[in-house]
Formats: structure tokens, sequence, C-alpha cells
């Protein structure tokens, strides 16, 4: 849905900033859209994005929808457990809609499935983009060699929130300031979202999730010489691992990268479920793909944010020596250090 021309964004990103504004951060980092403000009223009134996170640009906080500047699209920008739509973000929604705004979210909750929203935004003259949406024709994996000749890179994580969407974007643009002709395939809701394209892969049942994959991973090998292919999860989450399994197996990678936080040691959320050894987890990963495609980590990127520089460079140089490959933080530094290692 997502098109060409710039529209006006407005994200709401109730008392999710930053922490659970994972969509907010993604689209204003990596989006192609203005945005005009972002609203939370836990925010200081005045304050700009850029306080929180300096590689932002400064987009106001604003308290409510009504104090927002004019916006074509409103955006819900957070990503809350389970993917609740809760009371304060559906009636900023609804105040969205009567100031005429398209909505975009990418929840569990779809907005289409609620009477009072669909019912006002039919009024209103205006559209919903459900991006979890799933596929309209689901197919079971095939297991069969993508037809492309593009190498397929996938993204996997230590953890859930640990940078592997950014990673991917950060690595596309390296990508193709070197002259690489290069692909990303979304998996995730902001990943879709700035692309316009892919499958929100933890929407799709089961049975048909690695198939999902395989169809937009398979196509996109047809199109670049290398397709990015955006993480979900971690293969070691309580939660959240058939996601991860569904990506390993329905991409195919040629190779991985290794996303993981740095000072994070168990996952977050379950504190009795400790992060292993990065090396023993590339171990895991690896023995994991194998059997259906065999794929090694080839790179690791490291979320350093909230350190000191010094800090950065020595939690990088000990990812570095622990997994025996090239590692950069993809929005701290300039990570074309590890684009050769992807082709």
């Amino acid at each position: 849905m997502a098109g060409s021309h710039p529209r006006r964004l407005l994200l709401l990103a109730h008392g999710g900033f930053p922490e659970r504004a994972k969509t907010a951060i993604g689209l204003l980092r990596y989006g192609t859209d203005p945005v005009v403000a972002v609203v939370d009223p836990d925010q200081p009134a005045g304050s700009t994005v850029d306080a929180s996170i300096p590689d932002l640009p400064a987009v106001p906080f604003v308290r409510s929808v009504d104090a927002a500047p004019p916006a074509d699209v409103a955006v819900v920008g957070v990503a809350p457990i389970g993917g609740r739509l809760s009371a304060p973000l559906r009636a900023a929604v609804l105040a969205a809609i009567d100031a005429g705004c398209d909505v975009w979210a990418g929840l569990h909750d779809q907005l289409s499935d609620d009477p009072t929203i669909a019912a006002r935004a039919d009024a209103a003259g205006v559209r919903l983009w459900d991006v979890r949406t799933p596929p309209a024709e689901p197919q079971v994996a095939t297991g069969e060699p993508h037809p492309g000749d593009g190498r397929v890179v996938l993204t996997v994580g230590s953890d859930c929130s640990t940078g592997k969407m950014t990673a991917t974007m950060a690595l596309r643009d390296a990508a193709l300031a070197a002259g690489v002709d290069v692909g990303v395939v979304a998996t995730g809701q902001t990943g879709v979202m700035i692309t316009g394209e892919g499958v929100v892969v933890d929407r799709v049942i089961a049975d048909f999730a690695a198939g999902a994959v395989e169809a937009v991973v398979a196509s996109a090998t047809a199109t670049y010489e290398l397709v990015l292919v955006e993480g979900q999860g971690s293969i070691i989450h309580p939660a959240y691992s058939g996601v991860t399994l569904a990506l390993l197996h329905g991409a195919r990678p040629d190779a991985l990268v290794l996303s993981h936080s740095a000072d994070r040691e168990h996952i977050r959320g379950y504190p009795s479920v400790p992060i292993p050894p990065l090396d023993s987890l590339i171990q895991l990963y690896e023995a994991v793909a194998a059997p259906v495609h065999p794929a090694e980590v080839v790179a690791g990127v490291l979320n350093t944010q909230g350190l000191r520089t010094d800090a950065a460079d020595a939690a990088i140089a000990e990812m570095a020596r622990t997994t025996g490959v090239p590692v950069t933080d993809p929005v701290r530094s300039d990570p074309s250090a590890i684009i050769d290692a992807l082709r």
C-alpha cells in the first residue's frame, strides 16, 4: 500500500517511546515519508525525539492527535507484547480518522476487525492498512532451491529487539553505496511499512510460515545480486523461536549475520533464560540451518545504544574476538566494513 509520493506521517507512540516504539524509530530512521510529530503524552511538552536518540531527526513530541500538525497518515508506532490495541491507542486512532488521516497499524489486533474503527474510517473516506494481514493464498514450503542467483543473507538474533531490522536497513544502504544490486525482504511490520512490501511472518499460520518466507525470498533472488532478509526473534526465545525457525528454513540463507545487544545477559522478560556465549549460539544457528541449507555466520552487528564511545568500541572488539567474524554497530559506525563478508 505504501506508494512513491511523500505522505506526512503522524506516529502514535503512547507511552512507548523509546522502549516499545521500534516501528516509530524505524520509520524515523529509514522511512522516506516526512514525519510531522510523534504523539506520546508521557514525553515533556516541546521536546524532540533526538533528545532520546541522537541520530534521529528533531521531530517534535505532542501530547495528542489534536495537538499535532496536519498529517496524511497516522501510524501506530509501538510494538506492544502480543500486538494488542490499547485503549489509549484506540482513542488516538479514532481521533486520527476524524482528522482525515489514513491509518497504518502492524498489530495482531486488526483495525478492520474493530466495528467502530471500520465504520468511522468508511464514513470519513480514509483507508486502513493492517500490515499484519497474512497472505491471501497460504502455501507450504517446497524446500526447493531458489530460482535466482541472488545471494541470500538472513539476520538472526540472540534475542528480540536487538536491532535486526535496523541492521538490515543499514546494511542495505551501505551495499547500495558500494554499488551492490541489493534488495530487502521485510518480514516484520516496520520493515514492510518502510519498503512497502514483504510478509509479516509472525501473523502467518505456523504450517505456512516457512512457505510464505520461501515465496518472497525466491522472487527476490531472481531480481537482486544480494538479498537481505530481515530476521525476527531468536532461536532460543521461549515465545518466538517458532518464527525464527520458519525464517531460517524458509529463507534458505547462504549466510547469516548475528545481531546482539550489548550487556544483555538474558532473554528480555525471561530472566531465567540466559543468552549463551555467542560462539555457542553461532554453532546452534548453523547446526539448525544445516539440514535444510547450510549457512555460516559471516558477520555480527552489535547494538551499543546507551554506551559511551570507548565502551561501545570495546564491546564491538569483544564480540568480534568471541565470534571470530567482523562486527560493527551499523548505527554508530559505518557498516560498509562488513559488506564484503556478506558478498
